[in-house]
């Protein structure tokens, strides 16, 4: 099981969750999640040991953001797209995907997985330069990311009568 599996499970994403997920609210509002995280550990400068409730509320955010929006009406957008990019590459090991797509959506994650250090030394640190610098990195490969999903369901779509069945 790799990584990707793994956050999947943890997040217990089953095909409902999936589906609501694709729901370009869900989709744009789950980009609030890094920075309430990082927020809410920060604001143990402010509330001491009480950060633990603003950490524990960043969590509980993370968790339920897929499950709270209704199933789109239509998954013919890009943040719709992106999210059922992101199960036609989590199930490549069933379904192969096309050569061109199976290297870089591996070299974004390490894009995003290199800005990690710096908002962990930020937040340890108290110190914004390094935050800044670790979440643009995140964003920019996740960003990049979403958009590979797209052009990979854009290229799968056809080739599968359950990704087809997803519009």
């Amino acid at each position: 099981m790799n990584i990707e599996e793994k956050i999947a499970k943890l997040f217990a994403m089953d095909n409902e969750t999936w589906f609501r997920h694709a729901n370009p609210l869900s989709v744009w509002t789950r980009f609030t999640v890094l920075p309430i995280f990082i927020l809410s550990l920060w604001s143990r400068a402010w509330f001491g040991y009480w950060s633990f409730v603003p950490v524990i509320l960043s969590i509980a955010w993370a968790w339920y953001n897929p499950r709270i929006f209704s199933i789109p009406k239509s998954t013919n957008n890009w943040a719709s797209k992106a999210v059922l990019g992101e199960r036609v590459w989590l199930n490549r090991k069933n379904i192969p995907v096309p050569e061109h797509h199976k290297l870089m959506p591996n070299i974004l994650n390490l894009v995003s997985t290199i800005g990690l250090p710096f908002i962990v030394w930020g937040i340890w640190q108290l110190e914004i330069w390094p935050t800044v610098v670790g979440s643009v990195l995140i964003y920019t490969g996740k960003l990049w990311f979403l958009d590979r999903m797209v052009w990979l369901f854009e290229d799968m779509k056809n080739s599968n009568p359950e990704y087809a069945g997803w519009l």
